[in-house]
């Protein structure tokens, strides 16, 4: 079915804003135009701040927050089909990524909805030391004031409501602004969340340029929380500049698969095949560098090599039985070729793939690669799957240790002791064993440290404490 181009405006407190300045989406695929949003001034930037401020936010009680998260994931699910096919032509994405992400976003809202009717206060008895008296110490939350979101072209609708629905839930208006390369979906969201009844002042969602929308909205003294998830680069960017307020970054993982000489090497081929090629590699969990002991190197090679060749096609994106689409344009996909050249130069073996078409580059692996290649030093953000022999744990948790990430790891593995010493020994907001890398719930804590991020996590129930103040008082009792 030919695709009829989404043109949207931007939304600020709610109201749809239309100025004549447009930015287009093109899809990665063939390049041909996916729509267009309406771009923001700085008078709309100013509006959202102040109506959002203005508004009595305190007067939606918790079960109306429940509600319209609930409604939203009904609006969301009737949609499915809608959504996934706009991500997949804004982004690339096999259809079949599309369809998975609507799902996750689905969990989203609906684990935001449980915590929204959650209270977490806590009481303290004041008696229980000499100094003591007959009080009790009471904790209850509110919301932020504002909250300025920013969100990344990887996973168009779930970052963007892993931001929103936890907001709802803590009652704080928010201010996001979606990636230039994906911010349709994150527009039609908003009409959703719009039509399930939030009001319009507690979300503004728009596009703008850097230097007129961007830097004003997170510098404001009135925006109190800045949220970020994205590249290492423009996060540190953002830290440098927002000021004193709070701030979340989530920025790159470059994460290891380790297989140790026990593994399961089925298990072990699968879940490297998994980590480095669903959503095209561009997750910020993927797998970017697969450790595998020695004595098994060319046993697990030979079944990794087997496995994707049969399994893991790419091509057309709307095509239902492809499952690697493209990376988001052509540049990206020419310079992650690059870095595969750069790595053989070095010594190191292309044993499958690194065919291009303009964004479209297939599912590579390749073999030997030396650790201090730019392929796995810095995150390579595609289907690039570079393979390192290791002689055990102790090696590579030294190794992974040494660099600057500290997002996620899997280990594979059936020692129990191993498995534990990996847990206890990486540097990681997470480390799961016999799973890839960035195996959770959505309800569940995730987040980095180090250059992966400041240590805030994200999740639903962090999220909702990160968008709070926790308030202390007493009583005589």
């Amino acid at each position: 079915m030919a695709w009829s181009p989404v043109h949207l405006p931007s939304y600020v407190a709610g109201e749809a804003v239309t100025t004549g300045r447009a930015l287009e989406v093109r899809y990665p695929w063939d390049d041909s135009l996916t729509g267009s949003a309406s771009l923001i001034g700085p008078e709309h930037l100013e509006s959202a701040i102040t109506t959002a401020l203005a508004f009595p936010n305190e007067l939606l009680t918790r079960r109306d927050r429940h509600d319209i998260l609930r409604r939203a994931a009904v609006l969301l699910a009737e949609r499915r089909d809608e959504f996934a096919a706009l991500i997949t032509r804004e982004t690339g994405l096999a259809i079949r990524e599309a369809k998975y992400e609507t799902t996750r976003s689905s969990d989203v809202l609906d684990f935001a909805a449980m915590e929204a009717l959650r209270d977490d206060g806590r009481i303290f008895s004041c008696d229980i030391t000499p100094n003591g008296r007959p009080r009790k110490v009471f904790t209850s939350r509110y919301p932020v004031k504002l909250v300025g979101a920013i969100t990344p072209f990887n996973h168009p609708l779930n970052q963007v409501v892993h931001k929103l629905a936890p907001a709802i839930a803590a009652g704080a208006p928010v201010l996001l602004k979606p990636s230039d390369r994906t911010p349709l979906t994150a527009l039609k969201f908003a009409e959703v969340l719009y039509e399930a009844g939030l009001p319009g002042p507690m979300l503004s969602l728009f596009v703008g340029g850097i230097d007129d929308i961007v830097t004003p909205m997170i510098t404001d003294d009135r925006v109190e929380i800045v949220t970020f998830t994205g590249s290492v680069e423009i996060g540190k960017s953002i830290a440098r500049t927002c000021g004193y307020k709070r701030i979340c970054l989530e920025l790159g993982g470059n994460s290891p698969l380790i297989v140790l000489e026990d593994a399961d090497l089925d298990l072990a081929a699968k879940l490297a095949a998994e980590g480095s090629f669903r959503n095209s590699g561009q997750r910020c969990t993927a797998v970017k560098r697969i450790l595998v002991q020695e004595s098994i190197l060319d046993a697990f090679t030979a079944r990794f090599v087997d496995l994707v060749r049969r399994e893991y096609p790419g091509g057309d994106p709307e095509d239902p039985a492809t499952v690697v689409g493209t990376v988001i344009h052509a540049p990206a996909a020419v310079e992650l070729q690059r870095r595969v050249e750069a790595a053989v130069a070095m010594g190191a073996k292309v044993l499958l793939g690194n065919g291009r078409r303009g964004a479209l580059l297939e599912p590579t692996i390749i073999a030997n690669v030396p650790r201090e290649a730019e392929m796995v030093a810095c995150e390579s953000f595609g289907p690039l799957a570079p393979i390192i022999p290791i002689r055990d744990l102790d090696d590579a948790i030294s190794y992974y240790n040494a660099g600057p990430f500290g997002l996620s790891g899997g280990v594979v593995t059936n020692d129990l002791s191993l498995a534990m010493k990996a847990c206890k020994e990486l540097r990681a907001g997470t480390t799961n064993i016999n799973e890839v890398p960035g195996y959770r719930l959505e309800l569940t804590p995730f987040g980095g440290t180090r250059d992966s991020g400041l240590g805030v996590k994200e999740g639903v129930v962090e999220a909702i404490k990160f968008f709070t103040h926790e308030k202390t008082w007493s009583l005589p009792w």
